[in-house]
């Protein structure tokens, strides 16, 4: 009997597969290896195929599409209330299964291999701005305990640790000037690393007409822009896209200190809504 219906649960190497027929009835229960998910799918009629948005998830949904599939994507809070037993992989992809099916279930947009690579891009911008932020405290730390105060701000360290290593008069020992001299030289590399990936960002930014035009709200940047272009699409091409946009309504306020209370307007968080909830 012809399955409509399939959860995958995907996996570093073992995918579990999970399929039921127009009835309801399990007609398909097989493990996987990695390599032989597309020989096996390309031997299946079209139906509808359900995953969690989790790693790969999107890579297998661009290419199950291909194959005449439709493919929906589900964060995984809303699979779990439909695991009946234990934690097991075959137990996940049949509640995969069930909830793919379920008419009132939300769906995580599919993103394409550009919008994968822009939140990259983000990605790795957080992780050195969240490098550069420790590698600065840490220097202002160290002459701390020299008695040595740094203002708050990355251009204070720029600006006044360097006058302090090089004078002489103070009571620094040269072992400890070439240390914060390293430091200082790590800290340029990470703002470096930050300046690049942002220019990078610019110009995809520059290149997509809808980012273009999210940056015309009040408070929002390229980088909020395409963080959130690239995290949910437009209202046309997502499913929620009518239910994301209602999250722009100002905080309660009207002075341009307000500006930083937007629902949402940040960068940051909207990078980290690459599996939406």
């Amino acid at each position: 009997m012809q399955t409509t219906t399939i959860g995958i649960d995907l996996a570093k190497q073992f995918f579990q597969v999970h399929g039921i027929n127009e009835f309801g009835k399990t007609v398909l229960k097989k493990q996987l290896r990695r390599q032989q998910m597309a020989e096996f799918f390309v031997q299946l009629p079209p139906c509808l195929i359900g995953m969690e948005a989790c790693g790969s998830a999107h890579h297998w949904a661009r290419k199950l599409q291909s194959m005449g599939y439709t493919v929906r994507l589900m964060a995984p809070q809303f699979v779990k209330p439909y695991v009946k037993t234990n934690k097991k992989d075959a137990a996940d992809a049949e509640a995969i299964c069930e909830a793919v099916a379920r008419p009132n279930m939300r769906f995580v947009p599919l993103k394409d291999v550009g919008q994968q690579s822009v939140l990259a891009l983000h990605r790795a911008r957080q992780g050195f701005v969240k490098a550069r932020t420790a590698q600065a405290n840490q220097i202002r730390g160290l002459l701390a305990e020299f008695g040595m105060v740094i203002p708050q701000g990355i251009g204070h360290i720029a600006s006044q640790v360097p006058e302090l290593i090089e004078d002489a008069s103070n009571e620094l020992p040269s072992m400890f000037r070439l240390l914060v001299q390293r430091l200082l030289e790590h800290l340029k590399v990470l703002d470096k690393q930050v300046d690049e990936l942002e220019a990078q960002i610019a110009a995809w930014h520059r290149q997509n007409a809808q980012s273009k035009k999210l940056e015309k709200i009040l408070g929002i940047g390229p980088l909020t822009a395409s963080a959130l272009i690239a995290s949910l699409g437009t209202p046309k091409t997502s499913r929620m896209g009518g239910k994301w946009w209602l999250g722009w309504a100002w905080c309660p306020g009207s002075t341009p200190s307000a500006v930083n209370k937007t629902c949402g307007a940040s960068a940051s968080a909207a990078t980290r809504t690459c599996e939406p909830s």
